[in-house]
C-alpha cells in the first residue's frame, strides 16, 4: 500500500494508528511483545513525530502501563483471597475481565478509530491532555 494513498492524511496518522493497534495487540493477542514494540516506537519517535502521533503514542504507553498495574492488582487480590485454588479466584477473574480489561479494550478501539480519522484521543481517567 502506498505511504500516502489519501491526500487528506493528517501528518503522523500512520504512526498514531500503529500505536493504537499495538496497544490493542498488547491487550488481546501478544502481551509483552506488543508492549516492547510500542515502547521502541515511542522512544524512537517521541522527539520527532508530529503532534498527532506523539499524542497517541503517549496515550497508549500510559494506558498499557495502567493495564499492567490493574492486572497486577487482580493477581494480588487472588493471592490475598487464598491463591489460584480458592473458590474466590473465578470471582476476581470475572470481575477483572468484565470491568477493567473490557473497558481498556473498548477505549483502545475508540483510540484506533480516532487515529484512523486523524484526530487526537485522550483516555478517560488515565490519559493526560496532549500538548498543542
Amino acid at each position: 500500500m502506498p505511504a500516502s494513498a489519501d491526500n487528506n492524511e493528517t501528518p503522523g496518522q500512520n504512526l498514531a494508528v500503529m500505536a493504537e493497534a499495538l496497544y490493542l495487540a498488547n491487550l488481546l493477542v501478544a502481551p509483552g511483545l506488543s508492549f516492547i514494540i510500542l515502547l521502541r516506537l515511542y522512544f524512537r519517535h517521541r522527539a520527532t513525530a508530529p503532534a498527532l502521533a506523539i499524542c497517541h503514542l503517549k496515550q497508549t504507553v500510559s494506558a498499557s502501563i495502567w493495564a499492567g498495574i490493574l492486572l497486577l492488582i487482580a493477581n494480588l487480590a487472588i493471592f490475598s483471597l487464598g491463591g489460584y485454588t480458592s473458590p474466590y479466584t473465578w470471582a476476581v477473574v470475572i470481575v477483572y475481565f468484565t470491568t477493567c480489561h473490557s473497558t481498556l479494550v473498548l477505549l483502545g478501539m475508540l483510540g484506533l478509530a480516532r487515529a484512523m480519522a486523524g484526530k487526537d484521543f485522550i483516555y478517560p481517567l488515565i490519559g493526560r491532555r496532549c500538548d498543542g
